[in-house]
């Protein structure tokens, strides 16, 4: 499994970890995930996985990096200290890798959110601090209310077919060493099946042609086209241990730059895409 830096931490992540968003696969294939290498596994408070997740890394714990959100709705300064040491018993660990704001709430000042945040990792119990589902604005707003630790990463919706944050966002967070873990990396599994791409029979076909041409999967590829860009990780979910195995196959080699233009040419957004 190939890594990247997480921002500019020093510390390296995989480039395909594994989503636990809608998951029920048990811990088997979270398992088999970090056998590969998928040692990265993103959860989140609101989505009734963190002790699943706490289950499947306990023997694990030293080798294993795991993120989680803290939800948009309690990102009051106390509320946020106590969602974290919430998510921690579930976990049934002693800290978290990433904390994350799940998304954005303008109801509540950013100032008080990132003072809790820090206050955080001053405790130890948290040892980075990522946001998720921020628009370029929100990401510069968080940021400017830091005072003594970095926001190292942006979650956000990336993939062949959804590729929005390539206008402003991913070109600011490459340039500004804050990692994008992006999540539905395979548009909730279209992009993994051998049939005509509903929305983009064009895609669908070039998608097939660069697997056919690679010898790969079209999961394979389509992760794979994401990890191409400069500070990018990728974050499937499955439910099935094939599957994740399978995605961790995406990792260890890289597309060719005709391949990469091919599927950049066919999945291009449409102009008035939002």
């Amino acid at each position: 499994m190939e890594a990247k830096q997480l921002g500019n931490t020093g510390v390296m992540i995989p480039e395909i970890g594994i989503g636990v968003w809608r998951y029920s696969g048990g811990v088997e294939p979270l398992r088999q995930g970090m056998e590969y290498g998928a040692v990265l596994i993103d959860t989140a408070e609101v989505y009734g996985t963190e002790a699943v997740v706490g289950e499947a890394v306990h023997d694990h714990r030293d080798h294993v990096f795991i993120a989680t959100k803290v939800a948009g709705q309690h990102l009051r300064h106390d509320e946020v200290l106590r969602a974290a040491e919430a998510s921690l018993q579930r976990l049934n660990t002693d800290h978290i890798d990433l904390y994350q704001i799940h998304w954005p709430n303008s109801a509540v000042p950013i100032q008080e959110t990132m003072r809790a945040m820090e206050t955080l990792v001053d405790r130890g119990l948290v040892k980075f601090i990522g946001v998720s589902n921020f628009a370029l604005a929100d990401l510069r707003g968080a940021q400017a209310a830091m005072r003594k630790y970095p926001i190292v990463s942006n979650q956000v919706i990336y993939s062949l077919h959804r590729r929005q944050i390539e206008a402003d966002l991913l070109p600011y967070c490459q340039a500004n060493a804050i990692t994008i873990i992006a999540f539905t990396p395979l548009d909730s599994g279209r992009l993994a099946r051998r049939v005509e791409y509903p929305s983009n029979p064009k895609g669908a076909k070039a998608l097939h042609m660069v697997a056919d041409r690679t010898n790969k999967t079209l999961s394979q590829v389509a992760l794979n086209w994401c990890t191409s860009h400069a500070n990018v990780v990728a974050i499937p979910k499955s439910n099935s241990a094939s599957r994740v195995i399978e995605n961790c196959g995406a990792s260890g080699w890289r597309l060719d730059p005709e391949s990469i233009g091919l599927l950049n040419d066919a999945f291009a957004p449409e102009p008035d895409d939002d």
